[in-house]
């Protein structure tokens, strides 16, 4: 017995719909523009909630205290825009003053030029801090978006304006010192912008992404230059908090020579650490680094300073004419200076680099070659292989029927290869995490769980169909049931939800939110192709059936001929679909790669 395509199509987009429709998680990107969220209805109009701060003039580098306040809501979307323009996009970046409830997103260009919540818990009040950066308009307005329940919700309540003196004095730039110094004006203690321009001729650096110029807000870089007995470091990257990077002997975290740029009070402060395991880094008491500078503006904190090459006085500081891999690492810090676990997985060189040694520009990866080894194994095997064979065996057995490829029915030998080949695919995807973390990652949610379900349903899958009943035995029909539906499950569980959680695991983290565009994208084009075959299927049935007017008895020909007159058709979907399955992959092996 063999069912209805539009089943798969149904529970498919049912589970996608439940897993992308609202935003719970304060993911709201797509409302950046407009504020709205994708709630459906319509915003009250007399606001319950205030925004209020804590003074009415800034200058570029300023940070301004805001707060949202009013009855318990459950989400929130603040910005700050352009008081002459407020359909412009939101200017200057924001910092958390409470991480549990608010967290960052970017608008446009800007990084962290947004606020929104966590979770749906319930709150009453929010504070967060706001840059103004270099290019500020005159006069800026705060608005928010407040969702006290999903139906009820107002959109961009108006807040104070605040707005620059009339009068901006240009302030000269100021020599390099090793004393920390106010961020509130829009120029730092660095003597001069860094720049790229002697990688790999006279200095050392690590950019991500590869040749990226280090004054561009997505830029982040690392640059070592010797001179005489020591070296000159310069560190610089966006941030919500702190930039550091460590000197290790592997690639795990433990037993290294780290390096800090923290924010605290509008300031920055360099110091040494050392790194244990995955603990709290222990800042050293002593300072190994001087001719320290800083800079800190629009979002983008920049770090200089100097060190010897061999400093035997100071414990747990490594020789730097040995090769070592580097770290680089971003994340919040709380307003007493103490940094919060980076969210996402640090940059890492792929193999031990001698910094003082012969000059080199190279790049480093955000993902351990396993792990992406382990996502581009999964995208083979279930957007390929699995999708494929699936197509074959559902639409493809009056086609194929006749021909035979090493004693079998052709359709049933394509169909078998593809699904063996997934299930080989899978099983060595799913051992690679493991042998990466050395065991169960407690890190890492419900992806592993649900990993587990899908490995447990891929070997069931093939071992069920070596026990298939012959065709006319009554078991038959119960086996097709069982048959279709662990497949159909082990798909929806692996590419609706397993692969949707991976994406955005910080082991591997595909570009947001691209990576869930195209995932979308992808089970579309499945479902579209799923269903246009079956419509196909459908019309050739209808197509097959004679009416005799004489006594009014439907006979129903032959189904094999009746398909095979649509074989050109199947063969032309089949071929465009294999195609459009090929781009996907290209796509998402192309942004692992770039990881």
């Amino acid at each position: 017995m063999e069912l209805p395509g539009f089943a798969v199509a149904v529970w498919m987009f049912v589970c996608l719909c439940a897993s992308v429709v609202g935003y719970p998680n304060g993911k709201v990107r797509e409302a950046c523009s407009s504020m709205v969220p994708c709630h459906g209805g319509s915003p009250q109009l007399s606001p319950e909630h205030t925004i209020t701060v804590n003074g009415t003039e800034f200058k570029p580098g300023d940070n301004i205290e805001v707060h949202l306040s009013g009855p318990d809501f459950e989400g929130f979307f603040i910005q700050a825009r352009n008081a002459e323009h407020l359909d412009s996009p939101a200017v200057g970046s924001f910092v958390l003053a409470d991480r549990r409830h608010s967290q960052l997103l970017t608008c446009g260009r800007t990084k962290n030029s947004a606020v929104s919540h966590t979770s749906k818990a319930k709150k009453k009040d929010i504070k967060v801090y706001w840059i103004a950066p270099g290019d500020a308009p005159k006069r800026v307005q705060f608005l928010a978006t407040v969702v006290k329940k999903y139906r009820i919700f107002w959109v961009k309540i108006p807040g104070p304006i605040v707005s620059q003196p009339d009068v901006l004095s240009p302030t000269p730039p100021l020599r390099a010192t090793s004393e920390a110094m106010s961020t509130s004006l829009p120029v730092s203690n660095i003597s001069k912008p860094f720049s790229a321009s002697g990688c790999g001729i006279m200095k050392f650096c690590v950019r991500n992404p590869t040749n990226c110029d280090p004054g561009s807000a997505s830029c982040f870089f690392l640059s070592f230059q010797q001179e005489a007995s020591s070296v000159f470091i310069e560190m610089s990257g966006p941030s919500e908090g702190y930039l550091a990077f460590a000197f290790s002997h592997d690639q795990w975290m433990g037993g290294d020579d780290a390096y800090l740029c923290v924010t605290e009070d509008r300031r920055v402060h360099v110091s040494t650490a050392h790194l244990m395991e995955r603990r709290h880094p222990l800042l050293d008491s002593e300072n190994a680094i001087e001719d320290v500078s800083w800079r800190l503006a629009d979002g983008v904190l920049q770090c200089s300073f100097r060190r010897s090459i061999h400093l035997p006085a100071y414990k747990g500081r490594f020789n730097l004419n040995t090769s070592y891999y580097i770290f680089m690492a971003d994340g919040e810090a709380s307003e007493g200076g103490l940094v919060y676990k980076h969210r996402r997985q640090p940059l890492v060189t792929d193999g031990p680099y001698n910094v003082t040694g012969l000059p080199q520009d190279i790049g480093g990866s955000r993902a351990p070659r396993l792990i992406k080894a382990h996502g581009a194994l999964m995208f083979v095997a279930w957007i390929t292989t699995v999708s494929i064979g699936v197509i074959v065996a559902r639409f493809f057995k009056p086609v194929w029927s006749h021909s035979f490829l090493l004693g079998k029915e052709m359709w049933f030998q394509v169909h078998r290869m593809l699904m063996l080949t997934t299930v080989m695919l899978t099983s060595i995807s799913f051992v690679l995490p493991f042998v990466y973390r050395g065991g169960w990652s407690q890190q890492a949610g419900f992806h592993p769980y649900l990993g587990c379900a899908v490995m447990a349903l891929t070997i069931f899958q093939p071992l069920m169909a070596g026990f298939r009943p012959s065709r006319h035995a009554p078991r038959r029909q119960l086996f097709n049931w069982f048959h279709w539906s662990t497949g159909t499950t082990a798909r929806i569980l692996a590419v609706v939800v397993t692969m949707f959680l991976g994406m955005d695991l910080p082991a591997l983290d595909l570009p947001d939110p691209w990576d869930t565009y195209a995932m979308i994208g992808f089970v579309a084009w499945h479902v579209g192709t799923d269903v246009l075959l079956e419509i196909h299927s459908y019309c050739l049935v209808r197509k097959a059936v004679e009416v005799i007017e004489d006594d009014r008895v439907q006979i129903l020909q032959s189904l094999t001929s009746a398909e095979a007159e649509g074989r050109l058709f199947k063969q032309i979907v089949l071929t465009i679909y294999v195609c459009g399955n090929i781009v996907f992959l290209v796509a998402f092996l192309t942004a692992i790669n770039r990881v």
